[in-house]
């Protein structure tokens, strides 16, 4: 980790910088395997499955015996944890409906929009060393409430062939349509494209590493939308002299142990928060099964203090991150500064891993600066948003003139002439 104090704004673009990657031999890889996907469908998907988790897969498509087999094999603790973890993302997303609002712009003249799902939607959900089930209640729950009619899954299978059971069981409960054991870039090209087996879809959701986030990049040359940039996880995290050393530390890991490419930014104005920080790090580091991913993840992150945390929230507007801790006191005066982040925990209670679960937030975010101009999924990201206008003889009246000399003015006479004609 590296340590900065009272860093001059002249360097701050520097300490913004996240892990960079070889982008062009990614871009290639990606290319080669959608045109291998094109070419040879669930073969080149099986193939894939060979080389990159070392498993044979017969068949793609998950059997229902193996979906509600997979009840068997979880405790039942875990499944009353996704069942509430459910229900407290339901009710979060289900309140962002909103009734349809006509508004009448000029007499006779009626506006409204309306809302329809995007029909066909995929969701990727990483597998590997840490199975992301809750990603699955984070994305199918919304599509649901949205009304998508199809609701395709894809994960990468084990050595053994299977499904992670808890990713099973929560895709059951949530409603998902389809589910296919094949992981990574190709999991992305195959919703893309179609296969044998997998439908194409029209928006793919889902977090990944910068392979997936560069094969989600690559679909949109195919008309297929995607919910937003986002690869490695990032938290930063403020702290006055209120914060609880232990806590940050813990947010800080929760966020390094994802992977050796996440990052995490720790700020303070209390030199002697900072010091008992880095030494709670070091502690608890220790104990963690997945300690070498968060050691290496260390190594991209700061530590730094500043000199008030106005300051400290300017420097996280700029950094622009995934999560965003404000471990403080007064976070009610905070909270007007912040402008680029994608879900905000305020607080010393307020644990990063709870919107990770079960506060009902989502926790499917753009990363990598992309805060500035995207926003997290919610409801709205499964939707599109339709107009429609009425006009009355009497609207038409009321508003023809004013179209037609618009119209005129940028030399569109047949767009004069539409209203016109309804004039005489």
């Amino acid at each position: 980790m590296k340590v900065y104090r009272y860093p001059t704004k002249e360097i701050w673009s520097d300490l913004i910088k996240r892990p960079v990657f070889e982008q062009q031999e990614i871009s290639k890889l990606i290319a080669d395997i959608f045109s291998e996907v094109a070419e040879n469908g669930d073969q080149a998907l099986m193939a894939f499955n060979r080389k990159f988790d070392q498993c044979e897969t017969e068949r793609l498509l998950v059997t229902e015996a193996e979906i509600e087999n997979a009840a068997n094999l979880m405790s039942t603790d875990l499944k009353n944890a996704i069942q509430q973890a459910k229900e407290n993302i339901s009710a979060f997303h289900a309140s962002q409906r909103q009734e349809i609002q006509k508004i009448e712009t000029t007499q006779g003249v009626t506006c409204w929009r309306e809302n329809r799902a995007v029909e066909k939607v995929g969701i990727y959900i990483p597998g590997g060393t840490a199975p992301l089930f809750s990603t699955v209640l984070m994305l199918a729950v919304p599509a649901n409430l949205a009304g998508c009619k199809e609701i395709v899954l894809c994960t990468p299978p084990d050595k053994n062939g299977n499904i992670n059971p808890a990713i099973l069981y929560a895709a059951k409960l949530c409603g998902v349509s389809l589910i296919f054991k094949t992981g990574g870039a190709q999991a992305v090209a195959a919703m893309t494209l179609g296969t044998e087996s997998i439908p194409q879809v029209y928006k793919i959701f889902g977090p990944g590493n910068q392979f997936v986030v560069a094969a989600k990049e690559y679909a949109q040359r195919f008309g297929v939308a995607i919910d937003m940039p986002a690869g490695p996880s990032e938290v930063l995290v403020i702290a006055d002299e209120q914060a609880i050393p232990e806590f940050c530390a813990a947010d800080l890991l929760s966020q390094a142990e994802h992977g050796s490419d996440s990052q995490v930014i720790f700020i303070t104005t209390n030199l002697k928060v900072l010091d008992e920080t880095i030494v709670a790090v070091n502690q608890q580091i220790k104990a963690l099964p997945r300690n070498g991913l968060a050691e290496k993840a260390l190594e991209n992150s700061s530590f730094i203090i500043v000199n008030s945390l106005e300051e400290a929230v300017e420097f996280s507007n700029l950094y622009a991150p995934e999560h965003l801790i404000l471990a403080m006191g007064d976070f009610e005066k905070y909270v007007p500064l912040i402008q680029n982040a994608g879900s905000v925990f305020l607080g010393n209670y307020s644990c990063e891993s709870a919107g990770d679960y079960a506060s009902g937030t989502n926790h499917t975010l753009p990363t990598n600066t992309y805060t500035r101009n995207y926003s997290g999924v919610s409801l709205d990201s499964f939707v599109k948003k339709i107009t429609f206008q009425h006009l009355s003889k009497e609207g038409l009246q009321n508003l023809g003139k004013t179209i037609e000399l618009m119209a005129d003015a940028e030399g569109l006479f047949a767009h004069k002439n539409a209203v016109s004609i309804r004039l005489q």
